[in-house]
């Protein structure tokens, strides 16, 4: 790969990364019918290999890909597991690592319920298991929220031991996982874990285009939604209801119509995912591996070779798909972004409300890190600490 440039950047931002040639050039699909057999059967083939990538393997749960930005994960889970109009299914309870937990919690409000927002000790930090069994024991939640990467922190949490925790002190609770910012880089088990709806979108890990809103929902969720809700869903393109029984048809092989796919972002999706998941389960676990790889490489040298500290404070909960990093002292994302991206890389400021001028973010995943004939994460750290070098003489 050449070296890139001013005028073709590398963006090594926590999405949209990188993509793939393969993956763009389905974007320039020529138009083809959503009703269509053609069609239908790329729906059905991204549905199933859906499953692969989310580790699903119970038939009644069911993958959602729709037209929208990963934030209406957000409005499916409020609008449909929400009931306002009963104290019992109105409590939330969001385990909140950052920015986006906050986003969470703020469009749980908006459908009327009642959140307690469990924050970490620190900015860096998470909430430790202690005191997710104390919130748990307090009252009962209708939902709990788990941002498995919070993309303002770069901090990870522990799915599967908080599932675990769940499941054992309130186990008629629904678990919701933002998983934005790490399926396709971190392990999530959705069938083993008991993962009852799971959200993402395909700018970042998965790598492709934005614009399409995806995830996947247990039976237990398919069930309330159908059967045991009584009161109206305050929404209509957010209807979980609407939209179950498209993707079952979908996924069958049936034509079904709600509201009009993204046709050329469906594709584009579909072939993503095939060079994820078609060499098998071994082959997704080795991806989860070689980010876990690169994502050391790239902390180690920005502590050790650049002696600078990293937002995480816990090295075993920090994002192996991104890193957030303190800015050198006298230096400014003002300074430091714009001389990156002269050099062709585009790194991301700060977005956390308590530090948002103090650091900056670097995105690494997808074709970045799997690819051997990249030289994206080799560049950008070479680059970084020569701007660092040149900054700091000013």
């Amino acid at each position: 790969m050449t070296t890139p440039t001013d005028e073709s950047p590398i963006a090594m931002v926590p999405g949209p990364i990188e993509f793939d040639p393969e993956v763009l050039a389905a974007m320039s699909h020529s138009s083809q019918s959503h009703v269509a057999a053609p069609f239908i059967h790329t729906f059905q083939e991204t549905l199933s290999l859906l499953r692969q990538l989310f580790f699903s393997t119970n038939p009644a749960d069911q993958g959602f890909v729709i037209s929208g930005s990963g934030t209406l994960g957000w409005d499916l889970v409020a609008a449909n597991l929400i009931d306002a109009s009963l104290e019992s299914t109105k409590q939330a309870l969001v385990i909140n690592t950052g920015f986006f937990s906050d986003s969470f919690a703020t469009c749980l409000g908006v459908y009327g319920a009642k959140v307690t927002n469990l924050a970490p000790p620190a900015v860096g930090s998470y909430p430790s298991l202690e005191s997710i069994e104390s919130a748990l024991k307090q009252t009962h939640y209708q939902v709990v929220t788990i941002t498995h990467v919070d993309t303002s922190t770069g901090v990870l949490q522990n799915v599967q031991e908080i599932a675990s925790l769940i499941h054992r002190v309130s186990p008629c609770s629904f678990i919701i996982v933002d998983g934005v910012c790490s399926i396709g880089v971190e392990n999530l088990q959705f069938s083993d874990w008991h993962i009852d709806f799971a959200l993402t979108a395909p700018q970042k890990a998965i790598g492709a285009p934005s614009g399409l809103s995806i995830a996947f929902a247990s039976a237990r969720v398919l069930e309330y939604v159908e059967v045991t809700r009584k009161s109206p869903v305050p929404a209509f393109y957010a209807d979980l209801k609407k939209w179950s029984s498209i993707m079952k048809a979908m996924e069958a092989g049936k034509p079904a119509y709600f509201a009009t796919p993204a046709v050329q972002n469906i594709h584009s999706l579909n072939v993503a995912l095939h060079q994820i998941v078609s060499a098998g389960p071994g082959a997704i676990l080795d991806r989860f591996t070689k980010h876990a790889e690169a994502s050391n490489k790239i902390k180690d040298f920005v502590i050790n070779d650049l002696g600078l500290q990293i937002v995480a404070l816990d090295r075993d909960h920090a994002a192996n798909g991104m890193t957030a990093i303190y800015l050198p002292e006298g230096i400014t994302n003002a300074q430091l972004l714009p001389a990156m991206a002269a050099q062709g890389v585009v790194l991301a400021g700060g977005i956390h409300k308590e530090i948002a001028t103090k650091y900056f973010r670097i995105g690494h995943m997808g074709v970045s890190v799997v690819d051997k004939s990249r030289v994206d994460v080799d560049y950008t750290l070479k680059t970084l600490k020569q701007v660092i070098k040149d900054l700091s003489k000013n």
